[in-house]
């Protein structure tokens, strides 16, 4: 996941679209996605990916509301669970599982609170309105704590984020567009963007500008 340094979010799509867009993301050298429960049959949409590919591609939930929710959907063949919010039974639970937890968190509390619960890695979210430099300014004080940032970050300002200290970041509609249809040209076409994100995040790959 850390590799990757992106992931890419999928949001209210059936579990057939779901699968065609993780082959679209994984043809563009993407080995990792975000299927959000607020999806139709969101689990069934994990269990197809995970039964596809195995160990080729990490599989998480993602806008997980409550710990009944995440041990759903770990055992639905979740890897890591992300919520929007810090709910620390929901933290507890995924780690109990052995599934990699994200909660959401803005301020410096609520991302120390999170860490100190468990959580492996903090989604800083919304991070619309502070862009990149909100990322170094948290690193200051709390260097010791990963941080994804998501929700605005695109191709304009991925590289900044990585400049600034996350780990990797979430991307929403900027990658996997929720109300676009599904057709070979859309399907190609995310493709061809899911590999100008990669080529920025490789550059990242060891923490570094390569």
């Amino acid at each position: 996941m850390i590799d990757n340094k992106f992931i890419p979010i999928v949001r209210g799509q059936s579990p057939e679209d779901v699968l065609q867009i993780a082959n679209a993301l994984y043809d563009g050298g993407v080995k990792v996605i975000e299927i959000t429960l607020n999806s139709p049959k969101a689990l069934k949409a994990i269990e197809l990916v995970g039964d596809q590919f195995g160990s080729e591609m990490t599989v998480g939930a993602g806008t997980v509301l409550d710990s009944e929710s995440a041990r759903a959907a770990i055992m639905a063949g979740a890897q890591f669970i992300l919520a929007p919010t810090v709910d620390q039974e929901t933290i507890k639970i995924t780690k109990r599982y052995g599934a990699i937890s994200i909660p959401g968190a803005m301020t410096p509390s609520e991302i120390l609170t999170a860490y100190e619960t468990g959580a492996d890695i903090i989604k800083v979210f919304p991070v619309t309105a502070l862009g990149p430099k909100y990322i170094k300014d948290i690193k200051g004080p709390l260097p010791h704590i990963p941080l994804m940032p998501t929700g605005g970050v695109d191709l304009d300002n991925f590289e900044d984020y990585l400049k600034n200290g996350a780990i990797a970041c979430g991307l929403g509609s900027s990658l996997v567009h929720s109300t676009t249809a599904l057709n070979s040209e859309y399907l190609t076409k995310l493709s061809e963007k899911a590999k100008q994100f990669k080529w920025i995040a490789d550059r990242y790959k060891g923490g570094a500008s390569k």
